[in-house]
């Protein structure tokens, strides 16, 4: 892990985006790393409260607010590539991919990178890289029951939501709905309280976004495995 000063990185910023070496990733509060791994074993997903601290969500949810006001967020769509498409019955929310343009996403990048390197160390997963990007839902959005990623068709691994909203009331809906891969119960709903991560198999389990009742902020992402493959580069965007 890099010791260059945050200092540094804020005189580099300057002129360019830093690079995720040069924040120090804060460990994530009383997580105990081992019952999460297992829980992703068992289980196909976890669930960690407090996972980012709340400095850092600010951080975040203010980096979010300032690119919302922007209006640097576009509509988001489903599929990739020549297969993107918009469809407002689908989902309805608004992203902005990451680029490294803030110490606040730097930060967030190196605690992925550290979750990444702990995932391959213990589970031998292969995981290569991280995309990630930001969502606004309004009120009244939803994003309909899908999977992140099909079996053979693609090199998303391991999916990671963090909430960024502070503010959020029980009344303002908006949960994560988690259903059995074979059986399609619901396993649960996750209320998108700032700081917490949710982490799953991205082939395996079928997930929603239920409408919201007020504006929902959080960060979806992706741990992928390099596919590039006789010269055709296969990068993370």
């Amino acid at each position: 892990m890099s010791e260059i000063p945050l200092k540094l990185a804020v005189n580099l910023a300057l002129d360019a985006p830093p690079s995720p070496d040069l924040v120090t990733p804060a460990e994530p509060a009383n997580i105990c790393f081992t019952s999460l791994i297992n829980s992703l074993v068992e289980k196909q997903w976890f669930v960690a409260e407090n996972y980012l601290s709340q400095e850092l969500c600010g951080q975040l949810e203010q980096d979010l607010q300032r690119l919302h006001e922007q209006s640097l967020l576009s509509p988001a769509g489903i599929g990739r590539g020549k297969n993107h498409l918009l469809n407002e019955e689908v989902r309805g929310d608004y992203t902005h991919w990451f680029d490294g343009g803030s110490l606040a996403q730097q930060s967030y990048l190196a605690i992925m990178r550290e979750l990444k390197n702990t995932l391959n160390r213990e589970l031998f997963l292969g995981l290569f890289e991280y995309e990630c990007h930001y969502a606004l839902y309004p009120p009244g959005a939803f994003y309909k029951k899908h999977l992140d990623s099909f079996r053979g068709r693609t090199n998303r691994k391991v999916t990671t939501v963090v909430y960024l909203n502070s503010d959020w009331q029980a009344e303002d809906a908006g949960e994560m709905r988690l259903y059995h891969p074979h059986t399609n119960q619901v396993l649960l709903d996750v209320a998108p309280r700032s700081g917490t991560l949710v982490c799953f198999m991205s082939e395996d389990l079928p997930h929603e976004v239920l409408p919201t009742k007020a504006e929902r902020r959080s960060i979806a992402g992706w741990f992928r495995c390099n596919t590039s493959l006789n010269g055709r580069i296969d990068p993370a965007l």
